[in-house]
């Protein structure tokens, strides 16, 4: 086959893995910035112009897009879905899952656990927005952020009220969550591909710190998840409708609760600390898929 892979970062850890897996199993692969992309839109005959040459002969498309590039990067996705190129994920479904409310609200919608949640982007009534997740301490995220990036843990009343006020005068949608404080600054990754849990490793924050993002400075090791957190990660996927995330959840009183779903999840983490060839499994899965389906996503480029 002929495969894209769509990343700014070439010498990340993730593209190359990916490029390793399918040049090994006898596939072309070829990185392509999608920010350097053009495109001829018409409904003859859709073209993808990149560094002056066109784009065409791809069987399947890996989208490695960031969150800060995610409107441009599924434009261009979704003008390779309109070619008829297998996507690994679809660009709806990327677009559900970089949506932080939407894909919050997909996921109650389905009955998954979520943690106590409430959304606001300049509430006239502070104190009963918190009063809707529980009161102090609340967990306060901009619905923009990423990697543990404009998140807040409020001990107090006060100090949430503070905080809450200070994005408000920033037009900033903010998102307030109860504190799942039994977590203990760790949280469980489950790396879904094709409806199946096939990695899990369990994220643990640095000393002091709620937040257990690798990029913040947590430590991964693997980890043996329960059915239901097994469950509730393969519902998640299927709720956003992608072939290939990572499903953060976290084990709650009430127990497991998602924190996000994520369609481009890093491949560094979840190898080293499961020692499975996860990049592998990712082509093995496109291989499978691309001749049942013929190319062509379920919404063929359409939204």
């Amino acid at each position: 086959m002929k495969i894209a892979i769509l990343s700014r970062g070439p010498e990340l850890y993730s593209t190359q893995r990916l490029v390793e897996a399918a040049e090994n199993r006898g596939h072309e692969v070829k990185v392509i910035d999608a920010l350097r992309c053009y495109m001829n839109i018409n409904s003859v005959n859709p073209e993808i112009h990149y560094k002056g040459e066109v784009l065409q002969g791809f069987d399947a498309v890996i989208p490695r897009i960031g969150a800060s590039v995610t409107f441009y990067g599924t434009a261009v996705l979704r003008q390779f879905e309109m070619m008829n190129v297998f996507p690994l994920n679809e660009s709806v479904a990327i677009s559900r899952s970089r949506d932080k409310l939407r894909s919050m609200q997909l996921l109650s919608r389905k009955g998954i656990g979520l943690p106590v949640t409430g959304i606001a982007h300049s509430p006239d009534d502070i104190e009963d927005l918190l009063k809707t997740v529980g009161g102090a301490p609340v967990v306060i995220k901009l619905l923009e952020g990423t990697q543990g990036v404009g998140v807040v843990l409020a001990e107090t009343q006060s100090a949430a009220t503070s905080v809450i006020q200070a994005f408000n005068g920033l037009k900033a949608d903010i998102l307030v969550q109860e504190f799942i404080s039994e977590a203990k600054g760790a949280d469980i990754r489950c790396f879904v591909v094709g409806g199946k849990v096939i990695a899990a490793m369990k994220r643990q924050g640095k000393e002091g710190e709620f937040r257990s993002n690798l990029h913040q400075g947590g430590t991964a090791n693997l980890i043996k998840i329960t059915a239901a957190e097994r469950a509730t990660a393969v519902n998640a996927a299927k709720a956003m409708g992608l072939n290939v995330c990572g499903v953060d959840l976290l084990r709650s009183n009430h127990g497991p609760v998602v924190m996000e779903v994520n369609s481009s999840p890093g491949l560094e983490g979840i190898e080293n600390a499961t020692a499975k060839d996860i990049a592998g499994m990712i082509i093995e899965f496109i291989e499978n898929n691309v001749g049942k389906k013929r190319n062509q996503s379920r919404t063929r480029g359409k939204g």
